[in-house]
């Protein structure tokens, strides 16, 4: 089949664009790859019929807007847009009105996206359905520590409303706090550089407790296609992304997700971080993600082709329900980054190198996010990438001792 309608994907400079990009193009969907730079760690898929340079999506959005509806005014048909990254689904629902006109996208309503990815507006939806979420605190509450030591308990962790500007301050997704004066010190100092922030209940237990639920749901808002995935590995440990997971049907999630975004109303795919109390077996509710993920490629390898299926939703020929609620040995591993989790996890001795191996071992089929014999130059590029980042960093380090050797 030809498919007319271009599928535009804003940011394919990460590996999670990149699986878009294999998804939609080995299906014959035309991708336009979207970036706000050529500068492009994974290189040229062989899939991207088309390159767009646009405005940068954080300090011109509007000029971005205005851009994107400039192409799509030049296309014969309306072209699906397809979001990677928590910034272009904020930027999407924040232009929502201006580019429904132009482009086709799942989501109907202006302001459900920014809601559900917002910590404290998410936690209204979960009270409303009766979904558990662990306990918060915003940081700007008159009794604090009071509060903290009384509902939370040490240790505790500190997690940004934004998530993007406070990895790039602090090159950590969460602050791990283990007293008072750490808590005191580090909301004070996300307070001077205006990062907005809350404090979190620690969900006791181990990697392997924290599941992810995928799902797609259709324009009636019921979801279609379904499946979860149980990570294995992640970086930074234990709050960070995965690193190494396998998919694995764990139905208590479905049962907590599938019904909650079909009373919300939420339309495309999602993806919702869980994990389950070592204490108590209750499954809580971490985060909502709504846009693609790391994950995409494994489960495009499963069958559950999540930008195919949304781009054939959104053309008017939609695939039929599907659902992978069975263990199908499929496994996902990004090799660089689980380097860095494993090294961590032995150097603190929280996961043994034997129990790392043996994980490592019962992968089954592998996955890898950027690696494909049928479309190599990513995987070559970003090899190429890395290794000059490391002889850079390897050459900062020498070059630094040689320096001091002098002083």
């Amino acid at each position: 089949m030809a498919y007319q309608n271009k599928a535009m994907v804003l940011g394919t400079n990460y590996y999670i664009g990149l699986s878009l990009v294999r998804g939609l193009g080995k299906m014959g969907v035309p991708v336009v790859a979207v970036n706000y730079s050529r500068d492009n760690q994974y290189g040229r898929s062989k899939y991207v019929t088309e390159e767009l340079l646009v405005p940068h999506y954080k300090t011109h959005p509007r000029e971005l807007c205005d851009a994107l509806i400039e192409y799509a005014k030049k296309q014969p048909v309306k072209p699906v847009l397809f979001q990677t990254a928590d910034a272009y689904a904020q930027f999407v629902d924040d232009f929502h009105d201006e580019l429904k006109p132009w482009f086709l996208f799942p989501n109907q309503k202006k302001g459900l996206i920014s809601d559900l990815v917002d910590k404290y507006k998410m936690v209204e939806y979960t009270d409303r359905f009766g979904v558990k979420t662990p306990e918060i605190i915003a940081a700007d509450d008159a009794d604090l520590a009071g509060r903290v030591d009384r509902e939370i308990k040490y240790p505790c962790i500190i997690k940004p409303k934004d998530s993007a500007t406070f990895i790039r301050l602090y090159r950590n997704k969460v602050f791990f706090i283990e007293n008072e004066a750490q808590l005191l010190e580090k909301t004070d100092r996300c307070r001077q550089d205006g990062v907005e922030v809350f404090v979190q209940r620690i969900i006791p237990g181990p990697e392997t407790n924290c599941y992810c639920w995928e799902g797609y749901m259709n324009q009636d808002s019921v979801c279609t296609h379904y499946t979860t995935v149980q990570k294995i590995r992640q970086w930074p440990n234990n709050f960070g992304a995965a690193t190494y997971a396998k998919q694995k049907w764990i139905p208590e999630c479905h049962e907590i997700c599938g019904p909650f975004f079909e009373k919300v109303g939420y339309k495309g795919f999602a993806e919702v971080d869980l994990k389950r109390d070592e204490t108590t077996g209750d499954i809580y509710l971490i985060e909502i993600n709504c846009r693609y993920i790391g994950f995409t490629e494994l489960l495009i390898a499963l069958g559950f082709n999540t930008p195919f299926i949304t781009y054939r939703e959104m053309i008017g020929d939609p695939l039929p329900p599907q659902a992978w609620n069975y263990d199908t040995g499929y496994s996902w591993i990004h090799a660089l980054e689980d380097k860095f989790a494993r090294d961590k996890y032995k150097e603190t001795g929280q996961i043994s190198p034997e129990q790392m191996d043996e994980d490592t071992r019962s992968a089954g089929i592998r996955v890898s996010p950027i690696w494909s014999k049928e479309d190599p130059m990513p995987g070559i590029t970003y090899t190429l990438y890395s290794a000059k980042k490391g002889w850079r960093r390897v050459r900062n380090i020498l070059t630094g001792k040689r320096r001091s050797a002098h002083d």
